[in-house]
């Protein structure tokens, strides 16, 4: 198959990590060192996308220690960029134009209602230029929606 004819659906991430809007940056860190991720889409309760989150992002407004980064939200964060998305069935190249044109190396996927999808990644583009696509397409889309409550260290004395 040609590159060309391929289409989003056809080589996105489907299987996602992702956080709401109300999430501290220490634990969006923490969740996308655990998951070995770059790109981490910020959801509200109904799964619509609100934007996405990068290591950079979070390294570039990272200030004081964990104390004050649990206390902060990663909705700020998200205010200052606007966030291209395209939809399951765009073609690959448009979605590699957008990542291009937006200085971006993920753009997430939508479907109805706004909802996140799945996720097109610089290295599912190049998986695709490469000619390894999974020809079947799994049963479902699914995105994974994952969450870590810290547990505070038990107090001997009290």
């Amino acid at each position: 198959m040609d590159v060309q004819d391929l289409t989003v659906a056809q080589v996105m991430s489907r299987t996602l990590v992702a956080v709401e809007p109300d999430e501290s940056p220490l634990m969006a860190w923490e969740i996308m060192r655990r998951a070995g991720v770059h790109h981490l889409p910020v959801v509200d309760r109904r799964g619509c996308l609100r934007g996405v989150l990068t290591r950079e992002d979070l390294t570039a407004r990272w200030s004081g220690g964990p104390a004050e980064q649990s206390g902060a939200r990663v909705h700020p964060l998200l205010a200052e960029r606007r966030c291209p998305h395209t939809t399951l069935d765009a073609r690959l190249a448009d979605a590699a134009e957008s990542m291009i044109c937006a200085g971006v190396d993920a753009i997430p996927v939508l479907g109805e209602s706004n909802r996140l999808v799945g996720m097109v990644t610089a290295t599912d583009v190049l998986r695709a230029v490469a000619g390894r696509i999974i020809q079947e397409e799994p049963p479902e889309l699914m995105t994974g929606m994952f969450r870590l409550v810290p547990v505070l260290p038990w107090d001997q004395g009290e």
